[in-house]
This record gives C-alpha cells, sequence and structure tokens, in this order.
C-alpha cells in the first residue's frame, strides 16, 4: 500500500517496459494475470515507486475475502456509501453516459476507444473503475468525515488515522519520471512528499490553499482528488484526458482547487 513493494509500473520505468517487451508480458491495463508476473525493480522497502503493488493488494482482498473485489467492495464501500455508478463494468444506462477518454495530440483532443476490459481475467487493486464525480466525492466525504457519510460507516476512524500518516519511515516520494509519453508526462513536483495507506500527503502548505497534512492521489486519465481534515474540504476534478498530468488539465484543476478554498 505504500509502493515500497519494489514493482513498478511500466508508464515511468524504462527497465520494466524493456522486460515486457522481450517477454511479452501484457500491459497491466489488459487485466491479465500475466501483467502482474514483473520482476522487482528494486528490494522491497528499499524505495519508493509507483506501481503494481497496489494490483497485488487486491489480489489479498479477493483471497481473504473470497469475494471478487469488485463484488467486495459493492458491499462493503459502494452501497453504504451509496455510490450506485461505481463498478469495473459499465452497465447499460452508464455506458449511455460514459465519457470516452481522449489523446491531447499535436492537432488538438483526439477521442479513442480505450476502454478496461469488461469480462477481465482480474479486477485492478490499483485502477480500472468507472463512475462518476459525484460519486467519488461521497468515498472522499467519507476519509474526510473519519470513515463515515451520512450514518453509514465504512472504515474506523482510528483506520482513517492510520491511513492518513506517513507510512514510509525515511523513504519519500519520488518524481515520475515517463518513459511512455503518450501515457504520461514527467511529475516532477512530488519529490520529497509522504505517503500514508494509499494517499499522498503534502508536508507542506500549497499555494491553492490546500493545508499541509491533506490527502490526495489522483488517476491515469487526469482525474485528481484532495482530502483537506485540516479545513474540512474535500474536492474531486476528472477529465478523460492523456498524457497523465496534461498542463491544461492541471492547470484547471488548481484553478478550481483555489477558487473552493476561497469560496470557503
Amino acid at each position: 500500500m505504500t509502493h515500497t513493494s519494489g514493482f513498478a509500473y511500466d508508464f515511468w520505468n524504462a527497465d520494466i517496459m524493456r522486460y515486457m517487451e522481450k517477454t511479452g508480458t501484457p500491459g497491466i491495463l489488459s487485466c491479465a494475470n500475466a501483467a502482474l508476473a514483473l520482476p522487482l525493480t528494486a528490494e522491497p522497502g528499499a524505495r519508493w515507486e509507483y506501481g503494481i503493488g497496489m494490483d497485488w493488494v487486491g489480489k489479498a482482498v479477493e483471497a481473504v475475502s473470497g469475494q471478487k473485489l469488485g463484488r467486495y467492495m459493492k458491499e462493503n464501500i459502494f452501497d453504504p456509501l451509496g455510490m450506485s455508478d461505481t463498478a469495473f463494468r459499465i452497465g447499460e444506462a452508464q455506458r449511455k453516459r460514459l465519457a470516452k477518454i481522449h489523446a491531447r495530440t499535436p492537432d488538438g483532443l483526439v477521442s479513442t476507444d480505450t476502454e478496461v476490459p469488461q469480462e477481465p481475467e482480474f479486477e485492478m487493486g490499483g485502477g480500472g473503475l468507472y463512475g462518476t464525480v459525484g460519486d467519488y466525492l461521497k468515498f472522499a466525504r467519507a476519509i474526510l468525515s473519519g470513515g463515515a457519510l451520512n450514518g453509514a460507516r465504512v472504515l474506523k476512524a482510528e483506520t482513517v488515522a492510520l491511513m492518513s500518516k506517513h507510512a514510509m519511515g525515511d523513504l519519500r516520494v519520488r518524481a515520475m519520471k515517463t518513459a511512455q509519453p503518450p501515457i504520461s508526462n514527467d511529475v516532477d513536483f512530488l519529490e520529497g512528499w509522504n505517503w500514508g495507506l494509499s494517499f499522498v500527503i503534502n508536508p507542506e502548505p500549497l499555494p491553492t490553499g490546500r493545508s499541509a497534512g491533506s490527502l490526495a492521489w489522483a488517476g491515469l486519465a487526469n482525474s485528481y482528488y484532495w482530502i483537506d481534515p485540516a479545513k474540512g474540504v474535500a474536492g474531486v476534478y476528472a477529465t478523460q484526458v492523456l498524457p497523465f498530468f496534461d498542463e491544461k488539465a492541471v492547470q484547471t484543476f488548481q484553478a478550481f482547487e483555489t477558487e473552493v478554498y476561497r469560496a470557503i
């Protein structure tokens, strides 16, 4: 959960990308079990590197619960919080409202047919859910409230407190240098930040108004959220644009966050 397992994503690790090319290992977005058969890039606990460790966490949840990951999350998170539009599979009603992923090219935004497999070998612990901004805001509000929302408790308050603390000892988050520019740009600003149990934690206040110690992370197609316990505010912003950390998308997100803090 701290991304110190030694696993990496090929998007930000050229060695793993070359390994996959040489061995024919499928990418993680294939949702094939073979995608998890990757070597370690470092000894466990040696450094932070964003990778498939969370997908292995999903496998662990399945092994302990005896359920598919999506079913476990539906029963224990989505249904209690009222997240009716969130799932690994796209229902008929959701597909009518589905925003396609677009790629930013020299000619502008181009629509793609990128889609997570709807009959996957495994459901990704590290990504792949479909949902709405409104649904995800319910999750963010639950974390903001110590694990409960509208009378439904999905986590103990002490669990949320543990998740919100730096969990890597002397290690810190490192910059993410792209190995696949069509998928992600370089993400340099995270250098030196803290990491909890699935959240990045900014050690200093941000110019937008976000307090030190806030929780955040993002999705590959430029979706972002933050949870600020000190000021009692959370926000969610989502696009369907690649590559990750798109300049225009990030600028809009920062402007949105700034205006939220001005409003409170």
